[in-house]
């Protein structure tokens, strides 16, 4: 008992409160500390999620580009091969369609071409420099023969036959008129223009510049085409050159053709013929004499042509004199002479 009667507390009672007291605390304390790292554990892990986060998205980001990239370059591609695709079909119609128009202007020209050499080859066949054919070239016939043929307009005569042929009814009387024999036409080689074809023929063009066809240019085909009209004579010219003029015969009930002038010449005459340069729509009509002229120099060109792709089979001599007709055909054509149908 302590003073003042009261009475002491057992110091084991004490003792066990103050421990039950620092337990309780230090329990606390240690609850505390668990709760502080458990929270820094937890906000670093955030924050660690963050980051991560962050970078996925910035990858989903760049993935979203790349995929919008993606389908722009393919609606790009898209757009440009069917682009590509119809333009490539374009063309292949229009290729196609150039194509059949050059089939068929092939197979015109390959009958054009066929008819030709037909022609050549009887031409061939039966006219040759040592043995001419008459019949198919007339103005080879001899000079007292030539002369009874008549002009367009059948009244007048040669004057090497007028003795033989009375002037009023214009019957030969069998009395009067003696059988003179027929004169044989000869020929001798002039050496410079068989020398200039030799040349040329080694080597044939349609070139002008060689000496061969230079010399013929001036002296047979410009003098036969040049004509009044000098510009159109200029693109009867090339037409004739480059093979894509066309003469046709014209239907003398046409009205046209009767009142006509000749689009070479002016002068007015019965234009039995029209001609048209290339693929231009106009026709020229043109006189007997104008079509002779034409004809003449085509003949040649033909000729040369044939000789330039071979299909020309005789000997240099041989080609060389049938040129020297085609170029006396020219000529005689140049001077106005031309063959009529006498039907």
């Amino acid at each position: 008992p302590l003073e003042g009667g009261g009475q002491a507390v057992p110091t084991s009672a004490r003792e066990h409160g103050d421990l039950s007291r620092l337990r309780s605390s230090s329990l606390e304390i240690r609850e505390k500390e668990i709760r502080e790292k458990g929270s820094e554990i937890l906000r670093e892990q955030l924050d660690a999620a963050k980051r991560e986060l962050k970078l996925k998205d910035k990858e989903c980001e760049r993935l979203s580009q790349v995929r919008n990239q993606l389908e722009q370059e393919l609606e790009e591609l898209t757009a440009s091969l069917f682009e590509e695709a119809h333009k490539m079909v374009r063309e292949a119609n229009v290729k196609q369609a150039a194509a059949e128009k050059q089939l068929k202007e092939a197979q015109g020209k390959i009958d054009v071409l066929q008819a030709e050499v037909t022609a050549l080859k009887t031409l061939v066949l039966t006219s040759t420099p040592s043995s001419p054919n008459r019949q198919l070239h007339p103005q080879l016939q001899p000079s007292g023969t030539r002369g009874a043929y008549k002009h367009v307009g059948g009244h007048i005569r040669n004057k090497s036959a007028s003795g033989a042929f009375p002037s009023s009814t214009g019957k030969p009387e069998p009395s009067s008129v003696s059988v003179q024999p027929a004169a044989k036409e000869d020929r001798e080689m002039d050496s410079v223009l068989y020398a200039e074809f030799l040349m040329w023929r080694e080597h044939p063009s349609l070139d002008r510049s060689s000496a061969f066809l230079s010399r013929i240019y001036r002296e047979d085909i410009g003098p036969c085409l040049s004509f009044t009209r000098s510009e159109l004579s200029q693109l009867v010219q090339s037409a004739v050159e480059n093979n894509s003029l066309t003469i046709e015969p014209v239907a003398m009930s046409s009205v046209e053709a009767l009142s006509e002038k000749c689009a070479l010449s002016g002068v007015s005459r019965l234009c039995r013929h029209r001609i048209k340069l290339g693929d231009k729509g106009s026709y020229y009509y043109i006189s007997p004499s104008s079509r002779a002229r034409i004809t003449a120099v085509c003949n040649f060109f033909t000729y040369i042509r044939y000789i330039q792709q071979g299909l020309v089979r005789h000997d240099a001599e041989q080609m060389f004199w049938e040129v020297m007709r085609l170029r006396r055909e020219m000529t005689v054509a140049k001077l106005g002479f031309y063959l009529t149908d006498q039907g």
